[in-house]
Formats: structure tokens, C-alpha cells, sequence
């Protein structure tokens, strides 16, 4: 089980981690929340209902790591459209970003603080690294908070295809890049297992 999920009678997973994952995993997630942001109504608003109701950005976000967790609804999968066809997608996917955005982000925090409170309930149960059983809900918050992690690291790395992950496999080892490529690949496998456990 060391580094590979395995599922659990009943549904669920289970994944043995030792201090050393367990400090990875939650600082990357830690990091991921401080890069998402505390949202919207975080700073004033007490009540609920416009919160609700609040309207979300319309720009895509600078940051290209944001970009790719956040990434434009609207674009031409064919290659580079007109400029009227590209001024239509942008008012889209400015609409659609408006009024979806900030549901997409409280739900990338959800479930990056899921990752985090299981991390730490493992930690002060444990003596030294134990085995992480998690429930299918919370399977399912870990699934998406991998994504979103192998997302940012491999936006920073600018991986876009396969064959840039290709590459990344036969870096020397005193590249500045290495520890982030062996993370990237570590949750790689993490996420690929978890997705078996899931699966009927």
C-alpha cells in the first residue's frame, strides 16, 4: 500500500503515508488555498444571501496558474479564430466566468481544506506516519484537490502535452526543477490510484 491508494470494504479509499508525504501534501495544499484566495465576502459581508448572489470577476485571472485552474469557457478547439468570432468568445466567457467563478473556487477550497483536516487528523493520531483511510465523499475532495495541485505545479513547470512530461523524466538530477517535477510525478500516481479505487 506505501504511495498507492487501495480501496476500502464499503467504498473509500486508503493510502499509507509517512511524515515526509504527509508534510509535502499539506503544504502544497496550504499553498494552493493561499493562491486561490479567501473569497469573495471573506473581509465584510455577514450575510449569506448576497454572498450568494455576488457576482464573480470577468477577467481571467493574470496569474497562468490561476489561468489553467480557471481557464476561459469559451474558446475556438479548432486554433486561432477571426476577430469577431474572437471578441464573441471573449464577452462569453466573461458572462460565464461572472456568475460561475466563485462557486469554482469555493469548491477548489473545500476541498483543499478536506485534504488538509484529513492530513491533520492523521497527524495527531499517528507516531510517525500511518495509513490514511478516507471516507467516498472525501475520496472524491481528494481526487479534485490532486487535480488542481498536478494543475498549478505543472502550469509552473509550463507542461502542456505529453511530451512535456516526457521531458521532464530525463532531467539531471541538480536541475532547480527536479524537486517540483518528482512531486508532479508522485501525485501523478497518487491521483491515478485514487482514480481505481473509485471506479465500480
Amino acid at each position: 500500500m506505501p504511495g498507492t491508494f487501495e480501496p476500502l470494504p464499503g467504498g473509500g479509499a486508503a493510502v499509507a503515508l509517512d511524515d515526509v508525504e504527509i508534510s509535502i501534501i499539506r503544504s502544497l495544499a496550504v499553498q494552493l488555498l493561499e493562491l486561490i484566495g479567501p473569497g469573495p465576502g471573506a473581509e465584510t459581508s455577514d450575510d449569506p444571501l448576497a454572498e450568494l448572489f455576488a457576482d464573480g470577476p470577468s477577467e481571467p485571472p493574470a496569474d497562468p496558474v490561476l489561468r489553467r485552474l480557471f481557464p476561459d469557457a469559451y474558446s475556438d478547439p479548432e486554433g486561432t479564430p477571426g476577430p469577431e468570432q474572437a471578441e464573441e468568445q471573449r464577452a462569453y466567457s466573461a458572462e460565464f466566468r461572472r456568475y460561475t467563478e466563485n462557486d469554482l473556487r469555493a469548491g477548489k477550497r473545500d476541498n483543499a481544506l478536506a485534504v488538509i483536516r484529513s492530513l491533520d487528523e492523521l497527524r495527531s493520531a499517528g507516531d510517525g506516519g500511518a495509513v490514511l483511510k478516507l471516507s467516498p465523499d472525501r475520496s472524491r475532495q481528494w481526487l479534485s484537490a490532486l487535480n488542481d495541485l498536478r494543475l498549478a505545479i505543472g502550469s509552473r513547470l509550463d507542461i502542456v502535452d505529453e511530451d512535456d512530461t516526457d521531458l521532464l523524466y530525463r532531467l539531471p538530477d541538480e536541475d532547480p526543477r527536479k524537486p517540483m517535477v518528482m512531486a508532479y510525478l508522485w501525485l501523478g500516481g497518487l491521483q491515478e490510484t485514487l482514480v481505481s479505487t473509485l471506479m465500480p
